[in-house]
């Protein structure tokens, strides 16, 4: 079952109660991707265990536990399940169920302020949320570049961009981040550009 899930979603971070609990977990607004097309589910994990369920025109009002570690117990309309809690990310959890080779995916919306009530809809959160996190990682960083076997840098990527606009180097220059030891993610400073 884990090899299942961490196939289909890799780079799972388990639940961790310091972590995750007060500040990604309780009192947020999850929206359940799994059928999202027919009936849009958002669930809210409060203090108490409660969890309630709000859909279109009713609000249902259950229990969670957390048992150990990342083990969750979820009363629901179906009776009773037992799943461990993982994060994609800070948005994005993952609930997987210990007896049947099924997960459910989650996306935090309590502080988006699009509504999310479509398969599209979720692509487009996704894609602008990732599209950001790029932007944001890129902007922060510094990279060396490597050109006619010899190595430069570091440089911001506006340092490299302004490199390649006055033709002082090529946009197919290999770049490494200042953490990584060596080429090998095959990353030039085009990929590094349009991401921009």
């Amino acid at each position: 079952m884990e090899d299942y899930l961490r196939n289909t979603i890799p780079n799972l971070k388990p639940f961790d109660y310091n972590r995750h609990h007060d500040s990604h977990f309780i009192n947020q607004q999850w929206v359940l991707v799994n059928g999202i097309s027919k009936k849009k589910s958002v669930y809210t994990f409060k203090e108490d265990n409660i969890l309630e369920i709000s859909r279109k025109s009713s609000v249902i009002e259950t229990s969670w536990t957390l048992s150990i570690n990342n083990i969750f117990s979820i009363e629901t309309e179906d009776g009773l399940i037992v799943v461990k809690a993982y994060f994609k990310d800070d948005d994005v959890l993952v609930l997987n169920h210990q007896n049947k080779k099924e997960f459910a995916l989650f996306i935090n919306t309590t502080n988006y302020t699009e509504d999310l009530n479509s398969i599209e809809d979720v692509k487009i959160y996704l894609r602008e949320k990732y599209k950001q996190k790029v932007s944001d990682l890129i902007y922060g960083h510094e990279f060396y570049y490597i050109e006619k076997s010899k190595e430069f840098g570091p440089f911001t990527v506006e340092e490299l961009s302004a490199k390649v606009r006055d033709d002082k180097i090529s946009v197919y220059c290999f770049v490494r981040d200042i953490n990584e030891d060596d080429y090998s993610n095959r990353l030039r400073i085009y990929d590094l550009i349009k991401e921009l």
